[in-house]
């Protein structure tokens, strides 16, 4: 008899044992009772394997504490104070009597990452929101899915592709700088006006965004950073029953509008970089994400995508390579427009170069304008958790022994399959164990003077300058060179050319908006991204 995984498992086999009808009654009872037996015994050797963990109590069986974790402006102090309270791994309850497994010590965080898109897949909530908004790519695929399609993404994302796209983005910005009919403000915070850069860069496609022109991708962009219409229970409620999601909610609607969209662009693109291919014609084609995704694949180099995956591949690149990059940007204005010392000095040696720096300064030689950006990107990360689930039992090894809910102490802990386990990015950016005593605070200059006391707690983290803002392993964010690229590119152009004020003062509170690609926002105001900055020319 097989080994039985399941109470699923348990009634096909005494439904196989009935249907059969060859055997009397107390023999089907007696084999029933093994079965049984055999199921509870599995269970039973499985629950002694588990490592029982600690955690904070549940105020209650519905939500538990999931309204508590939705609130970005909380969670990234209480996961680091859970951390210190229940240990490096502990539990949160959730939905349902549900828990979540949150990993905050280092050697777990570096395995856990390690084994990803493996035995840590996505979560059905995960799996069925990502494939609604983007559709089945990269950031919806696991396993063999996913090491395909990012085989044929690689030539798009190397270094040398990006430095053939840096002038597209710094052509972008000077348009802001040049462009005097529209409101400088209204120019730098509007999302769409990234999608010029974005547009040409990843489809060879102009939006004219910044000339004016207006078109139905300008308004679906726009409409993607708004809040998802969808209340925060029902949200929750959804991480039990991911087909909630598939009801026709706003965000629905939009997702469906979007794709027809961005698949009538991507269509008229491959048509056009085809034909240029036959006629000879021009060469710019190749030089965008998806011109050189089509080069490799034409030329054998990767292992092809179906057209489902290119339209989903487009609409993810078009979204991360506008939207994550605007919040970023405008996240780090608010930071400049606080600290005016840290505005002057990085304008100043921006000052010392040419209106247009080639990918190797911008990667090399602007030390303060790289520390600003690996700062906005410590702090205000456009993802903010990693949440995965088993796919099978594992054993997750910890730098240092820990107390279990037994009181015993361990260096590994047993998961079984199943559990949904998180990594809070934004909280680990911040954490005083691996910053420092001033780890909450913005401040550029620690890249020049890293704190040696948390130096190897922080080193055990693989990820791009040891930070989680692109993740780490094989999902490590494969567009990070080209996000940090154009950022780096137009704050460049923006410090240059405007000085950045608090126009309400320093003392406004701003937080993330709740939403599918959080903002910056006024606490207590509805709108997404509406910061009060004041913006003026800067003169010499």
């Amino acid at each position: 008899m097989g080994l039985l995984h399941s109470s699923r498992d348990i009634w096909l086999a005494i439904k196989d044992l009935f249907l059969a009808g060859s055997f009397p009654g107390s023999t089907i009872c007696v084999s029933a009772l093994i079965l049984v037996s055999l199921y509870l015994l599995q269970v039973y050797r499985r629950s002694q394997r588990t490592t029982r963990i600690r955690g904070p109590q549940s105020p209650g069986w519905v939500f538990g504490l999931s309204k508590t974790v939705l609130n970005s402006t909380a969670t990234t102090e209480l996961y680091e104070r859970w951390a210190v309270e229940y240990g490096p791994v502990y539990r949160v309850p959730v939905v349902l009597g549900e828990s979540r497994v949150v990993l905050w010590d280092p050697k777990a965080i570096s395995h856990f990452f390690a084994r990803d898109t493996w035995l840590y897949n996505q979560t059905p909530f995960n799996n069925t929101a990502v494939q609604i908004m983007i559709g089945r790519g990269i950031l919806w695929a696991d396993g063999e899915s996913h090491k395909r399609q990012r085989k044929a993404l690689n030539p798009a994302f190397t270094a040398a592709a990006i430095r053939n796209l840096t002038s597209v983005f710094l052509d972008a910005a000077h348009k802001v700088t040049d462009n005097d009919r529209m409101g400088w403000l209204r120019l730098i915070q509007h999302p769409p006006r990234r999608l010029d850069s974005a547009g040409i860069a990843i489809l060879n496609h102009d939006f004219g965004a910044l000339d004016g022109h207006d078109s139905d991708v300008v308004h679906v962009v726009n409409e993607s950073v708004l809040p998802a219409n969808v209340s925060h229970d029902v949200i929750m409620l959804a991480q039990s029953f991911p087909s909630i999601l598939k009801l026709p909610w706003r965000r629905t609607r939009f997702s469906q509008k979007q794709s027809l969209i961005f698949g009538k662009i991507c269509h008229e693109m491959l048509l056009r970089t085809r034909k240029e291919k036959e006629t000879g014609g021009a060469e710019r084609g190749d030089k965008s994400c998806l011109g050189l995704l089509l080069k490799a694949e034409d030329s054998g180099e990767s292992a092809g995508m179906t057209h489902e995956e290119v339209l989903a591949q487009a609409r993810a690149l078009l979204l991360a390579g506008s939207e994550t990059t605007s919040a970023s940007m405008t996240w780090a204005l608010i930071e400049l427009a606080r600290n005016p010392d840290m505005q002057t000095r990085l304008r100043n040696e921006c000052l010392g170069f040419g209106p247009s720096p080639s990918y190797d300064e911008l990667t090399n030689k602007l030390p303060y304008l790289d520390a600003v950006a690996n700062e906005v990107l410590r702090v205000h990360p456009s993802v903010t958790e990693s949440i995965r689930s088993a796919t099978e039992e594992d054993v997750i090894p910890l730098s240092e022994p820990m107390r279990t809910a037994t009181g015993t102490y361990t260096d590994s802990v047993c998961i079984p399959k199943g559990t949904v386990v998180v990594i809070p990015l934004a909280a680990l950016n911040c954490s005083v164990s691996m910053w420092g005593p001033d780890a909450k605070e913005f401040k550029p200059s620690r890249w020049f003077e890293l704190n040696e006391d948390t130096r190897e707690a922080r080193e055990t983290l693989h990820g791009y300058r040891h930070l989680m803002s692109f993740g780490d392993g094989p999902r490590m964010c494969l567009g990070r060179v080209f996000a940090l690229t154009e950022f780096k590119a137009v704050l460049f152009v923006l410090v240059r050319n405007f000085v950045f004020e608090m126009a309400d003062g320093p003392g406004v509170q701003i937080v993330d908006s709740f939403g599918p690609l959080p903002r910056p926002s006024v606490v207590g105001s509805a709108e997404a991204g509406g910061v009060p900055l004041r913006v003026r020319r800067y003169e010499v």
